[in-house]
């Protein structure tokens, strides 16, 4: 889905592929990058991976809150965590991706609502749709 306005655009710059740097243009994230120990690199800095996760765990997040002010439902905190897995797919690589939320101050019904309507409107949750495997999940 293509946005009809642009608010924000993030500037980043890799070099060295996995074993290499990212950066963004005000230098606020920077990074050493290593493959992980699991997929035969040396570890011990972070990957693309965990950067994705972080990414989509904060905006997912975000969109449980805005989906919440929407419905003029009260939540207290809220919590995501992303698991992204990366592996054989085809002749490349694929990834999958389990969100498990937890929403303070609902019962799970409106929590599992909340959830499912954030996937709905998350611009991660848009881009990845029917490219890779998303499970969504409440979490007490």
């Amino acid at each position: 889905m293509k946005p009809t306005k642009i608010f924000y655009t993030a500037h980043a710059t890799s070099t060295g592929g996995r074993s290499g740097h990212t950066e963004t243009d005000d230098g606020l994230v920077a990074h050493d990058l290593a493959t992980p120990k699991e997929m035969g690199g040396p570890g011990g800095a972070t990957n693309p991976e965990q950067l994705f996760a972080a990414g989509y765990a904060a905006c997912f997040g975000s969109s449980i809150e805005f989906v919440a002010r929407q419905a003029k439902i009260a939540i207290g905190g809220v919590t995501v965590k992303a698991d992204v897995g990366i592996g054989p797919a085809g002749s490349g690589f694929g990834l999958a991706v389990t969100l498990t939320a937890s929403i303070a101050g609902v019962d799970r019904a409106a929590a599992e609502e909340l959830v499912a309507h954030a996937h709905e409107v998350c611009p991660y949750s848009n881009a990845t749709r029917g490219n890779i495997d998303v499970a969504v999940l409440v979490e007490d």
